[in-house]
């Protein structure tokens, strides 16, 4: 629908086309080139003509109408008018764009597309879309797109890592991993201490130190760790030269897949980060005397690691399902030392009637 103003121009140009036509041919040529020649004496003076909104209605409803306009038009240039035209449409789509304009995306909505963006590198914005109608957002799919565009390129995760970790998560109640870790002692001989984790329940399930581990050694620590009946049937553990072809013969035959990895730890996450934990909360602490000396201290520690440390995997909770102590009236909170003194486990005593 064109503008009120822009329809009045284009009426008044119909009528006085059609009073020239039945006009004289030598009267108008006359007539034209007495306008041209006082707008030629106008240009000559240097001052610019001011143009009103009128005058670029009346060019603009020319323009439609006739095709020689450019020929007539005289204090301004073509690309002039052109540009009124395209000034106008951008005006009018932004006035309708006010009225009927797109809702802005909520605070809270924008927060949760971030989060899946962030936490789920293979979704796009279909799959965002879908899981905001299940959460009861309404917004459209375009509109999520085009916010995702602002967010920018996102930094993807291997593609290995992650489904690595997600076999992990879903296979652990059948997976357990196997490693060793060396500990010096005071006379700087070399130990080797080997552990068996489970990896759903976070257990040692065995360990054992030893100055030279060999392949009949590691052989009779499975056969005391898994029995036939035992529901672990994959185990992890890295290239270790002492996994021989022997070893990884008899664990097939206690039933029992073996994996293998090379060069990679994280591969082998639950056995390092044991192995990390021992190191920073007691070995690091303090001076290991011998072999017998250190398998008490391991002992003593995984203790401690099962009924008394919590664990993050395990929702704060720990591998023995320590319980929860509620204080009763009058309660003191006490603390008994763990490992020598190196941490502490706190419980709730009740104090003793006077």
């Amino acid at each position: 629908m064109l503008h009120p103003k822009l329809n009045l121009i284009i009426l008044t140009f119909r009528s006085v086309l059609r009073s020239a036509v039945r006009r004289d041919h030598a009267d108008l040529v006359l007539e034209n080139i007495a306008l041209r020649q006082q707008l030629a004496a106008y240009k000559s003076q240097g001052v610019r003509p001011r143009i009103t909104d009128s005058d670029r209605l009346f060019w603009i409803a020319l323009r439609r109408w006739w095709p020689r306009w450019r020929e007539a038009l005289v204090f301004v240039s073509p690309d002039t008018v052109v540009g009124w035209h395209r000034s106008g449409f951008k005006a009018f789509w932004r006035r309708k764009s006010k009225r009927r304009g797109r809702p802005p995306i909520s605070a809270d909505i924008r927060s949760a597309i971030k989060r899946m963006h962030r936490d789920n590198p293979l979704w796009g914005a279909p799959r965002i879309h879908g899981e905001l109608l299940m959460l009861d957002y309404r917004i459209g799919e375009r509109s999520v797109s085009r916010y995702l565009v602002t967010l920018g390129p996102r930094t993807p995760k291997p593609i290995s890592n992650q489904a690595w970790a997600t076999f992990l998560r879903n296979h652990a109640p059948q997976f357990a991993s196997m490693d060793f870790f060396t500990v010096y002692d005071i006379f700087f001989r070399r130990h080797y201490v080997f552990f068996i984790l489970d990896h759903e329940c976070r257990k040692i399930r065995h360990f054992a130190v030893t100055k030279q581990p060999d392949a009949e050694w590691l052989m009779n620590q499975l056969r005391e760790a898994f029995s036939y009946d035992y529901p672990i049937c994959r185990l992890i553990c890295d290239s270790d030269p002492v996994f021989s072809k022997g070893v990884r013969g008899f664990i097939n035959e206690l039933g029992i897949t073996l994996y293998r990895f090379r060069g990679q730890p994280w591969m082998n996450g639950h056995s390092e980060r044991f192995v990390g934990s021992a190191r920073r909360e007691l070995l690091n602490h303090v001076v290991v005397l011998n072999e017998r000396h250190l398998r008490r201290m391991i002992s003593a520690y995984i203790s401690y690691y099962h009924e008394d440390r919590t664990h993050l995997s395990l929702s704060k909770g720990t591998p023995a399902n320590r319980d929860v102590e509620k204080p009763g009236d009058g309660a003191t909170l006490i603390a008994e030392p763990k490992l020598g003194g190196l941490h502490q486990r706190y419980r709730w005593t009740e104090n003793d009637a006077a």
